[in-house]
C-alpha cells in the first residue's frame, strides 16, 4: 500500500524501506520520526498496554546522534534511524529486564543481547522493553504483573503471546517492526492476531545469546513487521553465527530484501490438514488463499502427517522439564510472586520422568528426517492456519481463572508449536479477516534455511490477495461499533 506520508499518522504506517529513503534523502530526520513514534506509544499506551517502559529521552539521544552521524555521511544501513521496541525478555547491559515479571526482581543486565547489538549497530532506535506473558509462557498476552496487553484491532481482544507487546505496537503503528521470541508460537500468534508478519526462522539461525529462555531447545528469535520485506530487512542484520550462542549454526546468509521478489518462484506447496479441526470462518478464509496461492504456483496438493501430534507432544516435555529447571529454585523461594497460569503450566515439568525427556531429545533429529523426506519429501512448502480459531476476547481467553490455562493454550497453539520441536523455518501472514473483522493469518512452513523462499512467497500472494491492513482494521471498528 502506497502512502503520502505527509501525516505522522502516513510517516509511521510506511514500511521500512520507505522510510528509510526519505531519511537518506534527509526530507525526514530520525529525531522527527523518533518524537512521533514516542507520541503514539503514549498515545496508545492507555488503550493497549503494549509498552512495559518508554524510554523517551535515550531515544530521541539515540535518535539525534543518528542524525550527526548520517549529516557526517556515515550510514549504517536500512535500519538507520527507524524506531523499533522489543519484547522485555532481552538483555540491555545496565538496565532492567522484567520478563513481564516480580521474580526476577531488580537485576539489572550485565551484556545487550546479540540479536539487540546487531540493531544497535544497524542503526536502530530503541523505544524501550515491550510488555509480554509472563516468563515467556502464555499465548494470550495477560499479565497480572504488569497489566494486559490488548489487541491493536480490538481492545477488548487478546494480542496474542507471549510476545504481546510486540504485535500490539506494531500493529497500532508505534514502532515499524520488534523482536519476538517463538518457543511455540510466541512470535507468529501475537504476529496473525495483529495482522502482521512475524518469521520463527530454523532453530540456531538467530542469536539467542541475552535472550531470556523458555525452553532453550524450541526457543528461536525473530522480527515481527507489518509486511514481509520489513520482516527481510530485519532478518537480514539479525541472522548468522554468534560465538555467544551455543546452539548458533555457521550457515550463510542470503541477502533476504534482494531475494524477495524471485525466491520463491517454482515452489512446490501443499496444504497441511488433519491438525485440528478449524472454525469456519478460519476454514473460509484458508481456502480462498490457497485458491490465490495455486493461481502463482499451481496446483497446491493435500498432505497428513502423523507424525504432527507426536511433535506437539515431544515440544510440551521439552518447555515443561526445561522450564521447570530453570523455575525450580524461584518456585520454591518465591511461589507467591508467580501467576497462578505459569506456575500451573512450569510446575508438572519437576515430575516428568529423566526416561521422558531424553526420549524426546533422542527421537528429534529421527523424526525431523522422516518428516523431511516423508511430508515434505517433494515439497518446499507447507501451509496451514495460524490459529484454528479467531482471535478471541480476554473473556474467552483468560488463563488466570483455575484449571483453565492447559485448554487455552491447547486451542491456540495446535498449528504452531511442532514445529518449533521440528526446528523449521515458519512465518505467518495476513490472509483475510473473520466475521467479526479480526485478521486470520496462514502459516508458511519451509525445509531448513528456507527463510528467504518463505518470505519471497509471502510477499508476492501478500499482493495477490490485495491484503490492506489499515482498510481492514478500519473495517473491524465500524463492526464492533454497529454492535
Amino acid at each position: 500500500m502506497q502512502l503520502t506520508l505527509n501525516q505522522p499518522s502516513d510517516i509511521l504506517e510506511a514500511s521500512i524501506s520507505e522510510v528509510g529513503a526519505r531519511l537518506r534523502r534527509k526530507e525526514l530526520s530520525s529525531e522527527e520520526l523518533t518524537r512521533h513514534a514516542i507520541d503514539r506509544a503514549v498515545q496508545t499506551q492507555p488503550t493497549l498496554n503494549a509498552f512495559i517502559d518508554i524510554w523517551a529521552d535515550s531515544a530521541i539521544a539515540q535518535a539525534k546522534q543518528l542524525d550527526l552521524e548520517a549529516a557526517l555521511g556515515k550510514w549504517r544501513g536500512p535500519l538507520h534511524g527507524i524506531p523499533l521496541a522489543h519484547k522485555d525478555c532481552f538483555e540491555r547491559e545496565g538496565l532492567p529486564m522484567t520478563v513481564g515479571s516480580k521474580v526476577t526482581g531488580k537485576d539489572l543486565g550485565r551484556t545487550t543481547a546479540s540479536a539487540l547489538q546487531r540493531l544497535n549497530q544497524a542503526g536502530a532506535v530503541d523505544l524501550g522493553p515491550l510488555n509480554m506473558n509472563e516468563m515467556v509462557a502464555g499465548p494470550t498476552g495477560q499479565n497480572p504483573h504488569f497489566g494486559d496487553c490488548r489487541n491493536s484491532w480490538d481492545p477488548d481482544r487478546i494480542s496474542g503471546g507471549s510476545s504481546s507487546g510486540s504485535g500490539a505496537a506494531v500493529g497500532a503503528g508505534v514502532i515499524y517492526g520488534a523482536l519476538a521470541s517463538d518457543t511455540g508460537g510466541s512470535t507468529r500468534l501475537p504476529a496473525s492476531m495483529n495482522g502482521l508478519f512475524g518469521m520463527k526462522g530454523t532453530y540456531g539461525r538467530v542469536s539467542r545469546a541475552g535472550c531470556f529462555p523458555r525452553a532453550f531447545s524450541l526457543d528461536c528469535v525473530g522480527p515481527i513487521a507489518r509486511t514481509a520485506q520489513d520482516c527481510a530487512m530485519l532478518l537480514q542484520v539479525l541472522a548468522g553465527w554468534d560465538p555467544r550462542d551455543a546452539s548458533s549454526i555457521d550457515a550463510p546468509v542470503p541477502n533476504y530484501p534482494a531475494l524477495i521478489e524471485n525466491a520463491g518462484q517454482g515452489s512446490r506447496w501443499a496444504a497441511l490438514e488433519g491438525i485440528a479441526s478449524y472454525h469456519p470462518d478460519i476454514s473460509r478464509a484458508f481456502e480462498s488463499f490457497i485458491e490465490v496461492a495455486q493461481k502463482r504456483f499451481g496446483h497446491v496438493d493435500r498432505v497428513r502427517s502423523d507424525q504432527i501430534a507426536t511433535c506437539y507432544a515431544m515440544a510440551d516435555i521439552f518447555s515443561k522439564v526445561e522450564a521447570a529447571t530453570l523455575h525450580g529454585q524461584w518456585m520454591r523461594e518465591r511461589r507467591e510472586l508467580y501467576s497462578q497460569a505459569v506456575f500451573s503450566r512450569t510446575e508438572p515439568g519437576l515430575h516428568v520422568p529423566a526416561v521422558r525427556y531424553l526420549e524426546a531429545l533422542q527421537m528429534r533429529a529421527k523424526i525431523l528426517h522422516e518428516f523431511l523426506h516423508g511430508t515434505m519429501r517433494d515439497l518446499d512448502i507447507l501451509v496451514c492456519p495460524t490459529m484454528p480459531i479467531p482471535v478471541p476476547t480476554h473473556e474467552e481467553a483468560d488463563v488466570e481463572t483455575p484449571g483453565r490455562v492447559f485448554g487455552v493454550v491447547t486451542a491456540l497453539t495446535p498449528l504452531v508449536r511442532p514445529f518449533n520441536y521440528l526446528g523449521l523455518p515458519s512465518l505467518t501472514m495476513p490472509i483475510g479477516v473473520d466475521s467479526a473483522g479480526m485478521p486470520i493469518g496462514a502459516q508458511l512452513v519451509g525445509r531448513p534455511f528456507a527463510e528467504a523462499r518463505l518470505l519471497s512467497v509471502a510477499h508476492q500472494l501478500s499482493a495477490d490477495i490485495g491484503w490492506d491492513r489499515l482498510a481492514n482494521m478500519k473495517r473491524a471498528q465500524a463492526l464492533k461499533e454497529k454492535k
